[in-house]
């Protein structure tokens, strides 16, 4: 039925699929996705939102390398919100709430306006494996599809199982079927499979809802937006809100405990650890008498409300009775329950960093099938998956972000390195490089590279170097801008800040505590230049200033790391020989294989003593 033999297929169409097959046909690939599901491309199967903690940094890396994902949650936001602000540059985090209608059209529209990409309806039950290498795909129609290179992005949907009390239903999301075939293949190849748990939790009818017993959370009164685009900015906003449960739900929920697939052994595999069931937080939290609930709508015009915090696999009924007594759900109306979800996940251990398999050339995983949770994780792994396996059938080089570069490459590092038994998400702390890894720079650490492989169009690269040159305008203003003290101390009382008694630099004052670019503005010599400046310039000239002595030391930790990344393990390497290594070492080594001493240094179980043992060996 389908003739031609295309350069990259795609299998899934979520978050990480998306961006996989967009970046594989964007840089010139022929390109096929197949989902089970045309009207599901670009589904948020949780909640209705982009960003968040460290998640915001890595849609704008994805925007900076001429992904969709940050133009898609613009358009579809219905309100933003910078996370973290009264901390430092490198913690703010934007977020999106959006739409979930309006999320999932404007994600089809914008792959079907994208040259070099078909479509195609079907589950995909089996690859075509040539001499360890991938050829295609065969559907369960029994259709074979010819392929150079295979990406699967299957997410929740390798034998799916959804657990809600004691009800198992076999299925990817509620009302859709699982996938079958694939993780039985991989197996007999020599992959090693697990399983994982996530959950979802129940939708309410917002009409139901008494929203005067809740407390009102507005989106910033400025907001931003993700892409560094000229993406539409939002005018109005719907508000979030923000309840507590209390002793009486949890007593409730404690009664349907017996029933619960999480404690009476029916669900055995590990749930993400930040992201707790209600009946798990409280379990772990006995001694907590209430949770926060965020009550977020679903979009614009509908009145489906997702009640998040409330994530549960409890029997329906349970959910229920307990949810009615959450103030202002007193007469809550119900329109699906919450329910867990069990899945198939291969160790990312089994991945080389362009997310290739090690045992089937041209293979490659993004998502959740790496053991990943998020819409922002999936969507980072789908965009490297798709660059490399673009690269990789027209012999070009491999695409790797290192961790001083990208969050997306920490995740990826961390994922190849130190592989995961629980579902992997990202945080600031993950990454030892975050002052370097801000979401107000990701455009100019990662646009250059984008535009280089092809990705990247002229104009993004034209409004990244526009923003480095006004930004670096700004900032020799304020280094060589002279204030006498009559100018500066009214300033700094109101900071209540030490008074000067000479003239000091407008940079210098720029870097006292509390002090901003804006309360130097109530100087006319300095608003007179700094208000003709967009906000995104002033923002980076004000933390070049202020951060400029953490940020060098932060490049140099850099430097000295990256010497250990130069020093390459040969692929065939024996670490059994080494008797000076240890047992652990030589097992978590010899499993992963690293490619450098500094990714070995990054295994888990791998100690500097360890490190030492091997540079010796290598000659170093």
């Amino acid at each position: 039925m389908i003739s031609e033999i295309y350069d990259v297929i795609v299998v899934g169409a979520g978050h990480a699929g998306c961006e996989a097959a967009a970046a594989a046909a964007n840089l010139g690939s022929k390109t096929l996705l197949v989902t089970m599901n045309m009207q599901t491309i670009g589904q948020m199967s949780c909640n209705p939102a982009m960003g968040g903690i460290a998640k915001g940094q890595i849609v704008r890396e994805i925007d900076a390398m001429g992904g969709y994902s940050g133009i898609v949650a613009d358009k579809s936001a219905i309100q933003f919100k910078m996370l973290n602000l009264s901390k430092g540059p490198a913690m703010w985090s934007p977020r999106t709430q959006n739409d979930r209608m309006m999320f999932a059209e404007e994600w089809r529209l914008a792959l079907e306006n994208t040259p070099n990409l078909d479509f195609f309806q079907d589950m995909v039950k089996q690859l075509i494996i040539e001499n360890n290498k991938v050829a295609g795909v065969i559907t369960s129609l029994g259709i074979e599809i010819k392929a150079k290179s295979v990406v699967l992005t299957n997410g929740t949907f390798l034998n799916g199982l959804i657990h809600v009390g004691d009800k198992q239903l076999g299925g990817g999301r509620m009302g859709e079927p699982r996938a079958f075939g694939i993780t039985e293949q991989l197996v007999s190849l020599g992959f090693e499979a697990g399983r994982m748990k996530t959950g979802t939790p129940p939708r309410v009818d917002g009409r139901s809802l008494d929203y005067s017993k809740m407390e009102e959370q507005k989106g910033d009164e400025n907001p931003q937006k993700f892409s560094y685009l000229d993406t539409p900015k939002l005018t109005k906003q719907l508000s979030c809100h923000i309840v507590y449960t209390n002793e009486t739900v949890h007593d409730i929920l404690r009664e349907g405990f017996d029933r619960s697939p999480m404690f009476n052994g029916t669900i055995q595999s590990l749930g993400p650890r930040y992201c707790p069931s209600i009946e798990d937080k409280i379990n772990r939290f006995a001694e907590r008498n209430r949770h926060q609930l965020f009550v977020e709508p679903e979009g614009w015009k509908t009145v489906e409300i997702y009640v998040n915090g409330f994530s549960s696999s409890l029997p329906e009924d349970v959910q229920i009775k307990a949810m009615k007594h959450i103030p202002g759900f007193e007469n809550v109306k119900v329109f699906r329950p919450g329910y867990a979800i069990e899945y198939d996940y291969f160790p990312p251990t089994q991945l080389n960093h362009t997310l290739e398999t090690k045992l089937v050339e041209n293979l490659y995983f993004a998502g959740q099938i790496n053991g990943t949770t998020g819409y922002e994780e999936a969507a980072g792994q789908g965009l490297i998956a798709g660059i490399n396996a673009h690269n990789k059938v027209h012999d070009k080089g491999e695409f790797i972000l290192n961790r001083d570069e990208a969050y997306i490459g920490v995740l990826i590092d961390d994922l190849i390195t130190k592989g995961t038994e629980e579902p992997y998400r990202m945080f600031t702390s993950r990454a030892e490089y975050r002052l370097l890894l801000r979401q107000d720079n990701a455009d100019i650490r990662l646009t250059e590279k984008a535009y280089n492989l092809g990705l990247a169009k002229e104009e993004r690269l034209r409004k990244v170097e526009e923003k480095i040159a006004k930004s670096d305008e700004l900032e020799t203003f304020l280094r060589e801008t002279s204030l006498k003290p009559g100018i500066i101390n009214p300033i700094l009382e109101t900071i209540e800040s030490s008074p000067v008694d000479q003239a000091y630099r407008a940079a210098q004052i720029l870097t006292r505590p509390n002090m901003t670019l804006e309360r130097l503005e109530a100087i006319e010599a300095i608003k007179d230049v700094a208000s003709t400046y967009e906000n995104e310039v002033r923002e980076q000239a004000e933390i070049n200033i202020k951060y400029k002595g953490y940020i060098e030391k932060e490049k140099e930790n850099v430097a000295k790391l990256n010497r250990l990344e130069t020093i390459r393990i040969p692929e065939d390497f024996d670490y059994s020989k080494i008797t000076s290594l240890s047992a652990e070492a030589k097992q978590k080594m010899g499993k992963v294989k690293p490619k450098t001493i500094a990714q070995a240094g990054r295994i888990s179980g791998v100690s500097p003593a360890d490190i030492n043992v091997l540079l010796i060996y290598l000659g170093r």
